[in-house]
């Protein structure tokens, strides 16, 4: 197919696609060889769509589609490095437990950036002693224990987000290490125009409703250290405000329902911690135990 007529059918299935799907993840594809992508695609086949392509490409399509979606430019900022569309109908959480439970371990290779930190444990390496130059070259220490090689201590080999270096990776190979596990990465969401951190996806509803109440007590103590009334501070007032009325009401001896308890306690206190000391075994024994601290 002449190069034309390929770039033409990409743009419509590109064109499609984002007609298509509302959301989607932006996902770096680094060290993702053709065939685990295609074992990707099988994966998410019915519930997502991979869509890779040059950025070039993609950035050019997403421009011819501004007068119809302009809620999708702000994509194009995001179209750097080596990345690929996920795109989905279905849950955003759900698909990326599913992008993020696709990685395969890889060996470390010489010049190759390191997603994590790798560390060689002390105790045997299974090695003969002619292989000493490799631990000496990155000098760790090593003893001959039974004819074969052992590391004396932990040592680590190699920084997260540094290069590999020739010998490291050397070393790791000789020692049948695969370090690193590849697969896509998620680095943007898109949803209803808007571009975010995947770390959104990330909060519960458990999560939003602490931010929630934490918003609302800080609301209300500024509302009643201002005096200005506001919903989050109604209750606090409502309650200070019967607490003033109970002190009147007692200290005037005008005593009415609500208060007629308080009173009872005042009056006779001693009676009081009689039964609360009554009935502080039925409340449960685990608090008498805090209390012998």
């Amino acid at each position: 197919m002449p190069s034309r007529a390929r770039k033409e059918k990409y743009f419509a299935k590109l064109t499609k696609l984002f007609n298509t799907y509302e959301r989607m993840f932006i996902v770096g594809v680094d060290n993702v060889g053709s065939k685990q992508m295609q074992d990707i695609k099988m994966t998410l086949r019915g519930s997502a769509e991979v869509l890779n392509g040059k950025n070039t490409q993609m950035r050019r399509a997403i421009s011819n589609m501004y007068d119809d979606r302009p809620d999708l430019y702000d994509l194009i900022a995001e179209l750097k490095t080596n990345v690929a569309f996920v795109m989905t109908s279905g849950d955003l959480v759900d698909v990326k437990k599913v992008i993020d439970s696709n990685q395969v371990p890889a060996a470390a290779r010489a010049g190759a950036m390191a997603p994590v930190d790798v560390w060689i444990p002390k105790g045997p390496t299974g090695l003969d002693p002619a292989q000493t130059s490799f631990f000496q070259a990155l000098n760790i220490p090593t003893k001959i224990n039974k004819g074969s090689i052992e590391i004396i201590q932990d040592v680590q080999v190699v920084k997260k987000d540094f290069r590999v270096g020739p010998s490291e990776a050397a070393l790791l190979n000789k020692l049948g290490k695969k370090p690193f596990n590849y697969g896509l990465v998620v680095k943007k969401v898109f949803e209803s125009g808007s571009v975010f951190d995947p770390s959104v996806l990330e909060i519960s509803t458990d999560d939003l409703m602490a931010k929630f109440a934490e918003a609302c007590n800080n609301v209300a103590a500024v509302s009643l250290a201002v005096g200005y009334p506001t919903e989050c501070s109604l209750s606090h007032s409502v309650i200070n405000g019967f607490k003033e009325i109970a002190a009147v009401g007692l200290a005037a001896d005008y005593i009415f329902d609500q208060i007629k308890k308080v009173k009872e306690i005042i009056d006779n206190p001693e009676a009081f911690a009689a039964a609360a000391a009554v009935a502080a075994p039925a409340g449960g024994g685990g608090g008498g135990g805090g209390g012998g601290g």
